[in-house]
């Protein structure tokens, strides 16, 4: 089997695929724009050869790129990035390549654009806010006058909460016409309640493998907009509820032979003809592991091994471990430059060291959202994972 990985490098855990791959006797070939010698070891030592590509968005690079690997190699049997940013590119490159064990250019759309992820949700019966693209203030105001205020304004393709607005009166839809890159946007209503996630990784008829769920108080849009630490957890326990519509949703938008990251609302406030108190939401759906050390996390709370079940998946087309495993919950918190904190690196150290499973300082590029110095540790109960975050986010 050829399997081609584009961007192995990057998220930084993402070589872990490859090993898993390439451990199940898979030929592995990367495509990146990093030059081979700056790539990490465990990268090189999981890839069978690397393409050196400076300019990733040139599609016909790319596209000779995966030509080159097909002409000494053989048939190509799988491209997948695992990044959102590729998501589009890499479905175009298995229509042109012939390659159906993944998603197609006509799929792929609902995947990425907001507004199209609607009419996925109302065929899977799922409730989600109601949504429309917004090119101009007549528009705006039209829906703001159905729905009312508070909305949220994000780019109808956007990745992460870059460039969202909250509009809660005249002044906000005013300056957001003033602000806005120059992109499609939609408006949605405001919906009250905390972001949990459905992680999971599908087989060929998008059937979950392995589930999981994380809980996001607050979400990264707030964490963005409003200069928040981050914190967040992956639960202990399953939430049946929340499970059965990540189920139907994955169904719905055909998302097979992935690793999936579905965003729900949990709602802490009733909304009108909507939903109650505790019922869940679909905020969006992202066809790609979750963000940042989140997978290593889920190994962390269930024991198992999220990289292996999904080299599993693609070489076996299933994934069966029948052995018992112990649950924990695995809890994350970061800080940010410019914030006093009450207790020192060197107290967090000493108080979580006996629970603490990862201790490091961020990419550059992910302080905004992730914050720069990450903490995580596994524990047994919620109470521990409440404690864990105000210890580590306590100012002075």
């Amino acid at each position: 089997m050829n399997f081609i990985v584009v961007s192995p490098h990057f998220p930084r855990t993402y070589w872990n695929f490859c090993d898993r791959l390439k451990k199940m006797g898979v030929r592995v070939l990367g495509i990146g724009d990093a030059p081979y010698d700056s790539l990490a070891p465990e990268v090189t030592r999981s890839l069978d050869e690397y393409y050196y590509l400076p300019n990733m968005e040139s599609y016909e690079e790319m596209r000779r790129a995966v030509a080159f690997f097909a002409s000494k190699y053989g048939r190509i049997h799988w491209i997948e990035s695992n990044n959102e940013y590729w998501l589009e590119q890499d479905a175009r490159l298995r229509q042109d390549f012939n390659i159906k064990t993944g998603v197609q250019p006509d799929e792929v759309r609902f995947f990425k654009s907001k507004a199209e992820m609607k009419i996925k949700y109302a065929q899977a019966n799922v409730p989600t806010a109601r949504c429309a693209k917004v090119e101009n203030w007549e528009q705006t105001a039209a829906f703001l006058e159905a729905v009312g205020f508070p909305a949220i304004a994000k780019p109808e393709k956007g990745v992460g909460a870059a460039h969202t607005y909250k509009l809660e009166s005249l002044d906000d839809v005013r300056r957001f016409f003033k602000e806005k890159p120059d992109e499609p946007y939609v408006c949605e209503e405001f919906i009250t309640g905390d972001v949990y996630s459905y992680d999971a990784i599908t087989d060929a008829n998008a059937t979950p493998l392995f589930e999981s769920s994380t809980v996001w108080p607050p979400s990264i849009a707030d964490i963005v907009n409003k200069g928040l630490d981050l914190a967040y957890y992956v639960n202990r326990d399953d939430l049946p509820k929340l499970y059965e519509l990540g189920r139907r949703t994955a169904k719905a938008f055909n998302a097979f032979n992935r690793f999936i990251h579905l965003e729900f609302f949990r709602l802490t406030q009733p909304k009108k003809n909507l939903a109650d108190v505790g019922d869940f939401v679909a905020l969006e759906v992202n066809m790609r592991p979750a963000g940042g050390y989140t997978p290593d996390m889920m190994n962390f709370a269930h024991s198992v091994d999220v990289y292996q079940i999904w080299a599993e998946m693609v070489v076996n087309g299933v994934w069966k471990d029948d052995r018992p495993r112990q649950n924990y919950y695995c809890a994350y918190a970061s800080r940010k430059d410019g914030k006093r904190y009450a207790h020192t690196h060197e107290e967090i150290l000493d108080r979580y060291g006996a629970v603490m499973k990862m201790c490091e300082e961020m990419p550059e590029m992910m302080h905004e959202t992730m914050g720069r110095q990450m903490y995580t540790v596994r524990v047994d109960t919620k109470e521990e994972v409440d404690e864990f975050i105000r210890f580590v986010h306590e100012r002075e």
